[in-house]
This record gives structure tokens, C-alpha cells and sequence, in this order.
């Protein structure tokens, strides 16, 4: 059983380079300044997590191949992704799908990759594969560190070269800082609500089976 979720884990890690790999083609060749824009498509927290999730999966696909059980480093690894994906594909359906971010243009069938069939696939990747460990609960902040280096990486460079991945985050927006802070509040708590999601799910002895 093992071996097909393996086979599975490397076809939707090919899928999600595929539409990684075919936003960033489709959107340079109308951009300006490349390595600006370079810069810029790798700040997007949906690229991100989505090149972390099919690395994990790759990962995940050799263990699958190798092992009966996944190793606890690769558990919490898992367990981080899932909790990324989740919050992509939440945070986009709800509050950007209607909004054209600055990526040059949207090719269709990558923004619907990454936004929502990789992480409804990821999802059920912790919930169906076999082999998972129990996470203890203190692992939430290893799991919450990346969002937060990634929103102060943000915040930082945003002034800096006056481009924002999202415009929740900019505080141009009505509101200024005090909306940006409203968001970033609201986002990481249901970034912190997802990590103990999945967290408890591990602890659960059906799918730890």
C-alpha cells in the first residue's frame, strides 16, 4: 500500500513543479525586469509552500518506497507543509481569487494547481497515507516558525522595494498598518488553528494506522 502512495506522491509532486514552473515561464516573458520579478514570484507564500510541498512529497515518495514507517523529522516536515497548503488554498479562495495579483499574467490551470487541487491534495495525503507518527503538541511552533520569518521577510522588504505579494499586506491600502496588522493577526491565528488540526489528526489512532 505503501508503494502506490508512493507512485501517487511522485505524480503530484510533478504536477505541482509543472504548474509552478509553467506560471513562472508564462509570466516573464512579459515582465520588465527579471531578476526584480524573480525576487518577487519566489516572496509569494502560495510558491512557496507549494515548492515545499512537492519537495516534501518527493521525500516522502522515496520513504514510501524504503521504509514501513516515516521518520519523525519527515512527519513534522509533513505536518508544516499541510498546515501551509491548507492556509493557501483558504486565505486565496476566500480573500484573493478575485484580485489579480502582480505576477505578470495568471495562466489558468497553474493558479487552480496551487491554490486549490494541491492543497485539497496535500490535505488528504495526512489524512489517507499510512505510516504517520504522532506529533506532539510543542511541535506547533517549528511549524508556525516559517509563516512568521516569512511575513517579517515581507514587511521588510516591502518598503524597501515598494512591492508587496498580497494587498492585505500593504499598508497602502485603507487602514494602512493598522488593517496590515488586522490581516496578519487574523491569518496567523487561523495558521495556528490549522497546526493543532493537524497536530491532533497525527495523535488520532485511525491515521496513524
Amino acid at each position: 500500500m505503501r508503494t502506490v502512495f508512493g507512485v501517487i506522491r511522485i505524480i503530484a509532486a510533478g504536477i505541482i513543479i509543472a504548474a509552478i514552473v509553467g506560471q513562472l515561464i508564462y509570466s516573464i516573458e512579459v515582465v520588465p525586469d527579471i531578476p526584480f520579478f524573480l525576487v518577487n514570484f519566489f516572496s509569494y507564500f502560495t510558491i512557496l509552500s507549494n515548492a515545499l510541498a512537492a519537495i516534501a512529497l518527493l521525500i516522502g515518495a522515496y520513504y514510501s518506497f524504503t521504509v514501513r514507517r516515516d521518520p519523525p523529522w519527515y512527519n513534522l516536515s509533513l505536518a508544516a507543509v499541510v498546515t501551509y497548503m491548507a492556509t493557501t488554498g483558504v486565505v486565496y479562495n476566500l480573500l484573493l481569487r478575485t484580485i489579480t495579483l502582480e505576477q505578470g499574467r495568471t495562466l489558468a490551470w497553474s493558479n487552480e494547481v496551487l491554490h486549490l487541487i494541491a492543497p485539497i491534495y496535500i490535505v488528504l495525503v495526512w489524512l489517507l497515507t499510512p505510516g504517520k507518527s504522532p506529533l506532539k503538541w510543542t511541535s506547533i511552533w517549528a511549524i508556525i516558525a516559517f509563516p512568521i520569518v516569512w511575513v517579517v521577510y515581507t514587511m521588510i522588504r516591502g518598503p524597501l522595494v515598494g512591492w508587496y505579494p498580497y494587498p492585505f499586506l500593504n499598508p497602502a491600502q485603507p487602514g494602512g498598518y493598522g488593517a496590515v496588522i488586522v490581516y496578519v493577526v487574523a491569518i496567523a491565528g487561523f495558521i495556528g488553528l490549522m497546526a493543532c488540526a493537524v497536530i491532533g489528526l497525527s495523535r488520532t489512532r485511525i491515521l496513524r494506522s
